[in-house]
């Protein structure tokens, strides 16, 4: 055993693998969670009407908004739970350390950002064939023809790189929750609180202007880079936390 050398390349392919097909349930979840987003959506996620003496006419838009919302708290939450003791002791199946736990969990939730960004969009068109089969009204799609394989791409890329800032923030959430239990309740009522008291104390247009910062970015290279920076931190100080966990432990 001891002329036995193990790389952490090797190491963390056998784990992201391992992962892959160790976590389906959570691709089960992720289907469940999207066919409930459609129902709701089903509905329309806008409206507007005008009527006269003699006619009345409802327009209903729908989008996949409310989808790749449900996906980005989907990815939360994955990210929260895969950073709980049950799911860090499945590392132990292999010869590992903290860093290659973090970096195979890295690739699995970027693997997971992707299927989920590119079903959520995908699904606009399951909608559309549902509304024209079943809601029985008369549809009329707004895309242009020639632009729309270029829309569709831009908006998988975009909800990936939403679903990545949501799955880094929930694996550095969890990741503080693995140090002290208090933080379950102190993060959301930081969060909360700080939305509260800007409003309050006449700051909404400084908490406005960093939740603008990421979701009102016009580019879509800027907001890439934007998006890469700020989960490359968060899962940057997730690790650095995680090993002194492991010290602790």
């Amino acid at each position: 055993m001891s002329l036995t050398k193990i790389s952490l390349l090797s190491t963390v392919k056998k784990q992201y693998c391992y992962k892959l097909k160790a976590y389906v349930q959570v691709f089960m979840t992720l289907v469940f969670l999207q066919l409930l987003a459609i129902l709701f959506t089903l509905n329309g996620v806008g409206m507007a009407g005008s009527s006269s003496e003699w006619v009345e006419v409802d327009v209903h838009y729908y989008s996949a908004d409310i989808v790749v919302f449900f996906t980005m708290m989907w990815g939360f939450i994955t990210a929260i739970l895969i950073t709980t003791k049950a799911y860090r002791n499945d590392d132990f199946a292999f010869i590992t350390n903290r860093l290659s736990s973090n970096l195979s969990n890295l690739l699995f939730l970027l693997t997971a950002s992707i299927i989920g960004g590119l079903t959520a969009l995908l699904s606009t068109y399951l909608i559309k064939v549902i509304v024209y089969f079943f809601v029985g009204q008369l549809t009329i799609d707004s895309t242009n023809v020639v632009s729309a394989p270029v829309e569709l791409l831009l908006g998988i890329v975009a909800a990936t790189f939403y679903i990545i800032l949501f799955s880094a923030l929930g694996y550095f959430v969890g990741t503080l929750v693995q140090i002290h239990k208090a933080f379950v309740v102190l993060v959301p009522a930081l969060f909360f609180g700080s939305l509260f008291l800007g409003a309050v104390s006449g700051y909404e247009k400084t908490v406005t202007n960093i939740l603008g910062f990421i979701f009102t970015e016009p580019s879509i290279l800027l907001f890439i880079f934007k998006i890469i920076v700020v989960a490359g931190m968060l899962f940057s100080g997730a690790f650095v936390i995680s090993n002194r966990l492991e010290v602790k432990q």
